[in-house]
């Protein structure tokens, strides 16, 4: 008779484990500490694998497998919505949607991967990118003008889901990402040979007089797939031009370039919008493996200023570093599309928004150069930060911006400014900067009428030059003139973490003002 009650319990255990649900006074209460409770209690309430909810950490795991769960959905009514693509516009905006949606969902899985010890910081950092990823896949649709029919097809229930997600997990931190000896805790020990110096040995030679293993870096970087392991790889990519497009995946970490100096080592595309690639995919190389560093190479996009939109070099890499190198396009040369980046005495050349994105990046010690542009105007930023939580902004640290010389002979009829507000909570920080005489006296430009005016965090901190002046720049409610407790929030140590990771790249940077 014991057994049987013993049995009997045990079955009505697992009938109530299997049935329990949350109580809509319970889903209520958690869903309004969110900004948007209404997808978060209806997917709360149809969760096939309720767990019960004792605090926020639970709440928080529990949002986050849902947000994941909403986006494998979405990727796969995605891939549905091929055949439904009319021109090559659509397809181009549809593939890159989902690509895009792969890298969403392997963000999302690191974050909720109990295996993976992240900081809240880094948690932070990759939610981050997962609703960049998304965003980046609607752009690609309105640039094309294919909007109207595809996009609404596609749900944004899995933007808002990341977005609540954002507001739970945010700070005051008040912790470091998880280092250890240099590296972060989630890189395997066999793969801290990540950044062992600043001019490492090379593993593979790309020369076009065929004196090296390969002739073209598209070569070198199938050889680099098949390596063993994912330590360093460094592909020395010798003096040349190099006309192709190239990506490093996301399955290729801690690749490095290593050219023969700027001007010496150049790789070049001319993919643009108005050749009819989304803005994403004109990159001329293009990096989203984790880990990438580059040196000494000039990267280069020859569209022209007449094609618009034309990308010299995007990095979706986190930790990547770029060291000696060069940017030069027209408009949006260096994407700088997600997580955490270092540019460091590099040179950029471009007109309009040349440096954009919503990656959380530093360029420090790097000479910025407004062309002369098409139109009379140049803008140097535009940061696309859509969510007030997401934890990225563009910092201009220690450089100069100054006029290039095909600038020079007309800059007295062209404005330029230092940035515009792409999107709701562009964040931009120009802090100890050399700006001459070309940067206009109010220092920022509208994006479309007061568009984001109020939302958006422009600052400026101790910078010279004659056109270093705050006497005169713009009233909005989100520009300020901050002091150096403000500023030390977006130094090298603080905003990126630098010190943690970038000791080990053998780059020099400073860490704090």
């Amino acid at each position: 008779m014991r057994i049987i009650l013993i049995a009997f319990a045990m079955l009505l255990s697992i009938f109530f484990s299997q049935a329990f649900s949350y109580s809509p006074s319970q889903i209520k209460s958690w869903c309004s500490q969110t900004p948007y409770p209404q997808p978060c209690e209806y997917f709360l309430s149809h969760n096939p694998k309720a767990t019960p909810i004792k605090g926020k950490s639970d709440f928080l795991k529990i949002s986050l497998q849902l947000a994941l769960e909403r986006a494998k959905h979405a990727q796969i009514n995605t891939n549905s919505l091929g055949a439904k693509c009319r021109n090559k516009h659509e397809k181009a905006a549809w593939a890159d949607c989902l690509e895009l949606y792969e890298y969403t969902i392997q963000k999302l899985n690191k974050t909720a991967d109990p295996n993976t010890k992240c900081s809240a910081a880094e948690a932070q950092t990759w939610l981050s990118t997962a609703l960049t990823n998304l965003e980046t896949c609607r752009a690609g649709f309105i640039e094309l003008g294919v909007d109207n029919y595809i996009l609404p097809l596609m749900s944004n229930n899995v933007t808002k889901l990341i977005s609540n997600i954002l507001s739970l997990n945010k700070g005051p931190y008040g912790d470091e990402p998880s280092y250890k000896n240099g590296f972060p805790t989630w890189v395997s020990t066999g793969d801290r040979k990540l950044l062992q110096s600043i001019t490492p040995s090379a593993n593979i030679v790309v020369a076009q007089d065929g004196s090296g293993n390969y002739r073209t870096i598209k070569d070198a970087i199938a050889a680099a797939a098949k390596r063993a392991g994912s330590g360093r790889f460094v592909i020395h990519v010798k003096t040349g031009t190099y006309n192709e497009q190239v990506e490093i995946g996301t399955k290729l970490k801690n690749i490095m370039f290593l050219g023969d100096g700027i001007g010496k080592t150049i790789i070049t595309g001319s993919k643009s919008v108005g050749g009819g690639t989304t803005t994403f995919k004109s990159a001329t190389v293009a990096a989203v493996g984790d880990g990438f560093m580059a040196r000494g190479i000039t990267f280069r996009n020859t569209a022209g200023p007449q094609n618009h939109q034309a990308v010299a070099f995007r990095s979706g890499s986190d930790l990547s570093v770029f060291y000696q190198c060069s940017f030069e396009g027209y408009q949006d040369t260096l994407y700088v599309h997600s997580d955490r980046q270092f540019y460091r005495e590099c040179d950029i050349y471009g007109t309009v928004d040349f440096i954009f994105g919503n990656a959380a990046v530093v360029l420090q010690n790097c000479n910025i150069y407004p062309r002369k542009p098409p139109n009379k105007t140049n803008t140097v930023t535009a940061q696309g930060r859509t969510d007030k939580n997401q934890n990225t902004g563009i910092v201009i640290h220690n450089c100069r911006i100054t006029a290039s010389s095909d600038l020079k002979s007309v800059q007295g009829s062209v404005k330029t400014y230092l940035g515009r507000p792409w999107k709701q909570y562009s964040r931009t920080v120009v802090m100890k900067t050399f700006l001459d005489g070309l940067i206009n006296p109010a220092g920022w430009l509208p994006w479309s009428g007061n568009f984001a005016l109020s939302t958006l965090y422009y600052a400026e901190y101790a910078n010279t030059g004659p056109g270093s002046s705050t006497s005169n720049r713009v009233k909005w409610g989100g520009y300020r003139v901050i002091g150096a407790s403000d500023a030390n929030q977006f130094t090298v140590g603080n905003f990126i973490a630098g010190s943690s990771w970038l000791k080990a790249s053998g780059v020099p940077f400073t860490a704090g003002l």
